[in-house]
Formats: structure tokens, C-alpha cells, sequence
């Protein structure tokens, strides 16, 4: 089993838990994300948008969904800290097989609890980070026990930054511009504030694994794709997606990034077209890269 845990914009969204051995799955449609217990919740951007992808990655690819986790929050923290909670003791009966956390309330103290529950389980799920849940991480000065974060450059920025609790206080001598990618990431590394593997998002996605840049996906390039909120969550709910099928974790971030360019290229968005649009049009795009994606799986 594979989870996504996040929040739903929305203070009265009670908790969704993933239930049983094998919990059913969310679906898809033009009014939203069709939850388990009924409930429907827009695809605008956020965890949604994730959730959204992954779904779509995991249908064209023929391989089980991730369960959804998702609790009510608009920034107080008390849906997360619900969802910090319910996970911490459900963890050992779950066991899943890969963790993927995403806009969480950042508590330093609740993501400590939780990785010690992480740690105490007979296997280790993957663990990815994104969004708040990537600053916590950092913040905890953990970030070593993940596989993979998926920061944009100002992102790495604050990753870099050693002080900074937030990335709204990273301070200004940490340039977030792409041509500092080299610098920002080897400061983040020698402070221990990132882990081994990346997809730093931008004009071009720098793929970083094992420490190392591994690939830089810049084609094709469609701009309007920076004026919209969301794409970044796209990227995350593609590797997401990618890691469900068993891909490894190099050959996922870098097929997430290209399938997000191509997806970019098939829609030719301006920067009004919703994130919603963009999702939708994955099944017209994933089934022409499956084969790829399955042979660079087995390189």
C-alpha cells in the first residue's frame, strides 16, 4: 500500500482515513476527486491535485492507487495534527510500502513522533516529501530519512539555508535563481537538510540522485506552465504514481518530469487554464509513454 497524506483546504473536511487491508480508492471525474466515503472535493491544486494524479498515473500504468489520508486544514494546524495523530498508531497496522506527504501543517514535534513510528516498523516505507510536510522535514533536521523531496529552486533555497524555519525567512544571500542550483544544493547537502534524491522544479528540472545531478530535463518548455498554480503538485502525484508501480526511484523523478513537459506540450495551456484541465488530459498522454516508462524501468 502506498498513502498520500495532506490537507483539504477546507475547515469542516473531516478526517479520511484509509480502511481495511486493502482500502478502496478514490476516482476521478469532471466535478472532482470522488472520495471513498462519498465526498467530492475540487481539483484546484494542492493535495488534491496530487491525489488527482497519482490516480490517473496509476490507472494508465495498470498498478494499485495510493489510499488517501486526508484531513481539514487551513493553516491553524489542528486538521494535521489530527492526521499526525491517527497516523502515528495506525502506522504499524497499515505497514505501507511508501509514504508520500504532502501540504501539512509544519510541527516539528508531531513529524518527530511520526518518524519514530516510521522507524519502528519491520520494513521502511519510501517516504516523499513535498510542500509543508518538505519544510517540517527540514526543519526537524531529518531530512536524510527520506528518499526523495521535490522542491522548487526557491524551495532549495530555504533547504539550504540553515537557519531559516520557513522559506518565507530564508535569507537573501540564498539567491533562488537557477544558476545557483549548484551552490544552493551542495550548501543543503553539507548541512544535512535534504536527502539523497530530488526533482528540483523549474525552467529546468534538475534530477538528482544519489547526491548527484543525474539528468536536467528542460524540452519541451511551455512557459505558462510557470503561471500556474499547481503544476508543481502535478510532478509530485506523477512520481508518486511512478513509485506505485515499483519504477525506481531515479527512473520515476526522471519520467515524472519529462511526462510533465509532454503533458505541458499536449495541452499548450496560457495562464488562465485551471490545474483541473491539465490532470484531465493525462489519460491522452500517459498510454502513448507507458512503454517508455516501463523500458526505462528495466534499464
Amino acid at each position: 500500500m502506498w498513502i498520500i497524506a495532506g490537507t483539504i483546504p477546507d475547515p469542516d473536511f473531516s478526517l479520511l482515513v484509509p480502511e481495511g487491508p486493502a482500502p478502496c480508492s478514490a476516482s476521478l471525474s469532471e466535478a472532482g476527486l470522488h472520495l471513498p466515503d462519498g465526498r467530492t472535493v475540487p481539483v484546484e491544486r494542492g493535495t488534491a491535485a496530487l491525489a488527482a494524479t497519482a490516480l490517473q498515473t496509476c490507472a494508465a500504468l495498470g498498478c494499485t492507487p495510493p489510499a488517501l489520508l486526508l484531513a481539514g486544514d487551513t493553516g491553524s494546524g489542528s486538521g494535521s495534527r489530527r492526521l499526525y495523530a491517527w497516523l502515528e498508531k495506525a502506522l504499524p497496522a497499515l505497514a505501507p510500502r511508501g509514504l508520500t506527504f504532502h501540504y501539512l501543517f509544519p510541527d516539528v514535534d508531531w513529524h518527530n513522533r511520526l518518524l519514530l513510528a516510521v522507524r519502528e516498523l519491520e520494513n521502511a516505507p519510501l517516504m516523499v516529501a513535498d510542500a509543508g510536510f518538505m519544510y517540517v522535514a527540514k526543519m526537524s533536521g531529518y531530512a536524510d530519512a527520506y528518499e526523495l523531496f521535490t522542491p522548487d529552486v526557491g524551495e532549495l533555497a530555504f533547504l539550504a539555508d540553515e537557519k531559516a524555519p520557513h522559506p518565507f525567512y530564508t535569507r537573501g544571500f540564498l539567491l533562488a535563481e537557477e544558476q545557483n542550483i549548484p551552490v544552493l544544493l551542495a550548501r543543503a547537502q553539507e548541512h544535512g537538510n535534504c536527502p539523497a534524491n530530488l526533482i528540483i522544479k523549474g525552467k529546468a528540472d534538475h534530477i538528482i540522485h544519489e547526491g548527484r545531478l543525474h539528468a536536467v530535463v528542460d524540452n519541451p518548455s511551455v512557459p505558462a506552465m510557470e503561471c500556474i498554480g499547481g503544476t508543481g503538485d502535478i510532478v509530485t502525484g506523477l512520481v508518486t504514481g511512478l513509485l506505485c508501480a515499483g519504477l525506481p526511484t531515479a527512473t520515476a523523478a526522471l519520467a515524472a518530469a519529462r511526462l510533465a513537459r509532454l503533458l505541458a506540450a499536449h495541452c499548450q495551456p496560457d495562464p488562465s487554464t485551471p490545474v483541473s484541465r491539465l490532470i484531465a488530459a493525462l489519460p491522452d498522454v500517459l498510454p502513448r509513454s507507458r512503454d517508455e516508462i516501463l523500458a526505462l524501468g528495466r534499464a
